[in-house]
């Protein structure tokens, strides 16, 4: 790289020896994910990697891509670059593992009005710690600068991962029967839907983000930043005990989108709405935004960012597992759908 310059690029916007720095820069950091499989190193037109197939009859691959949305705005204003990575891993790893997979690899992308190394490398730091906590590779991606495309200060941050699992042990709808319990499993905040109404509701663009909030314990910003869980290590253990027939990520869309997205034809869920531990923020949501409340479990995850679809037998086992866990529900026979009540 020592020779690459281009003197016409850099006047058009483009300094590609700032996309060389933060290379230098992320490389630290992508080192903490580095895991058994990885073959290649940075830099490469590809990254690489060599699933261990050991045990398993028939290997499935399982690919999720997601984003962090427009909650990199909060990050932006607040000048905060280091948790939104984690919120683009666990927006993709947690589909993954609704199927029983387990991540493997990540791959991101970000494109940005102005490359600022150091900026890129936060940014690159928190999808790092997102790999970590997940037990998967970041083996690649890629940084695009953008002007006069993008303000200087803007970016968008997205992510790719791969996932595996053995064909006899992916969860689908078949698996979910009347009498099965719901578990939900706590959200650390809002995670990473709904933030266009957010960002409304609070006026994040003209609001003091810094200013302490006394029912959140924490600042505005702070609360909005929190970055998602990610449920991924915990989940393939639960699943260990064999009573999980199903696993829903409650992104966008809340409960009513994506509870029956593990459900079978003839079966419903009925969740009890009083079960629920529902946090501050969304409470601060609602009051200030005058929002109604079926309205917040059709957007937020409410406090419960995955749920799991147990059979009844094995719901102590999986509960022993995943101890803040709280049943919220279960499921009756009936046509597909969900009962908030």
């Amino acid at each position: 790289m020592e020779n690459s310059h281009s003197a016409a690029y850099a006047a058009a916007g483009v300094n590609i020896e700032a996309g060389y720095e933060g290379v230098r820069l992320m490389k630290k950091h992508v080192q903490r994910t580095i895991i058994p499989g990885v073959v290649s190193d940075l830099g490469g037109f590809g990254g690489l990697f060599a699933p261990d197939l050991k045990g398993m009859k028939t290997p499935i691959l399982v690919s999720g891509t997601d984003g962090v949305g427009t909650k990199q705005r909060i990050a932006q204003l607040m000048d905060r670059h280091d948790t939104v990575g984690i919120d683009c891993v666990a927006m993709c790893v947690n589909d993954i593992i609704c199927c029983g997979a387990k991540p493997l690899f990540f791959l991101d992308y970000i494109a940005i009005g102005k490359n600022e190394p150091e900026k890129v490398a936060n940014l690159v730091a928190g999808v790092a710690e997102g790999c970590v906590q997940a037990g998967c590779a970041l083996i690649g991606g890629e940084t695009a600068e953008h002007p006069g495309t993008m303000q200087p200060d803007d970016y968008d941050l997205a992510g790719f991962s791969v996932g595996i699992v053995d064909k006899e042990k992916i969860l689908n709808s078949l698996k979910v029967k009347p009498g099965d319990v719901v578990l939900g499993l706590p959200s650390s905040g809002i995670h990473s839907n709904g933030f266009s109404l957010v960002r409304k509701v609070f006026d994040v663009e003209k609001a003091d983000l810094g200013v302490y909030v006394e029912e959140l314990s924490q600042t505005l910003g702070d609360a909005l930043l929190t970055p998602t869980v990610i449920y991924v290590r915990p989940v393939l253990a639960a699943l260990e005990t064999g009573g999980i027939h199903g696993i829903s990520h409650i992104t966008g869309g809340g409960f009513y989108e994506n509870v029956p997205r593990c459900l079978p034809e003839n079966a419903y869920a009925v969740i009890e709405k009083a079960a629920i531990p529902i946090l501050p923020i969304f409470h601060m949501l609602q009051d200030r935004g005058k929002i109604p409340e079926r309205d917040m479990f059709n957007t937020f995850n409410m406090g419960i960012g995955m749920t799991l679809v147990v059979d009844p037998t094995k719901a102590a086992a999986v509960q022993a597992m995943l101890p803040d866990t709280v049943v919220i529900g279960e499921i009756r026979e009936g046509d597909r759908r969900i009962e908030l009540r």
